[in-house]
């Protein structure tokens, strides 16, 4: 993905899904609470290096044109969609939305989940970190739709 989109520093929240049980569906909202710790108020199937996930909205759309269809980006399952940003090989960056803080844990690999929402999805997303980054809330904030998002720099304290 890095070669498709020019590395960018800021972007904005376009999304935000809470699963409030196991296997369950993703509710939009347009604004969650982010706890230090924890993750997303209200959502399950969080640990203490996966508390939140996070998805491109560039990645996802490349995923969408390779697949030739259109599914909503919320059959990725994702907490928290973003777009401006790329997310392949950033782990241990910072991420900013408002007050809220996120260090991104990893690349989240794809399950066979995507393979029930569209054949051939789950391998479209390996390459690039299209399947998106888990990250842990390192603080607390409120967040909502429209947020600015950017890397922290060495000016944040």
């Amino acid at each position: 993905m890095a070669a498709d989109m020019e590395r960018s520093t800021t972007g904005v929240l376009q999304g935000i899904w809470i699963k409030r049980a196991h296997r369950g569906k993703m509710d939009p909202v347009r604004d969650a609470e982010l706890v230090e710790g924890q993750g997303v108020v209200g959502g399950v199937d969080r640990s203490r290096r996966r508390q939140v996930t996070i998805l491109s909205r560039e990645a996802w759309d490349a995923c969408m044109t390779e697949l030739g269809t259109s599914l909503d980006p919320s059959a990725r399952r994702a907490n928290l969609l973003v777009s401006g940003l790329d997310l392949e090989a950033t782990r241990d960056r910072v991420l900013v939305i408002g007050k809220a803080r996120l260090v991104v844990g990893g690349e989240v690999t794809p399950c066979e989940r995507m393979e029930e929402a569209c054949a051939g999805l789950q391998a479209v997303m390996r390459p690039h970190w299209r399947g998106g980054a888990f990250a842990r809330v390192i603080a607390s904030g409120a967040i909502h739709v429209g947020d600015v998002v950017r890397w922290a720099d060495d000016t944040d304290e």
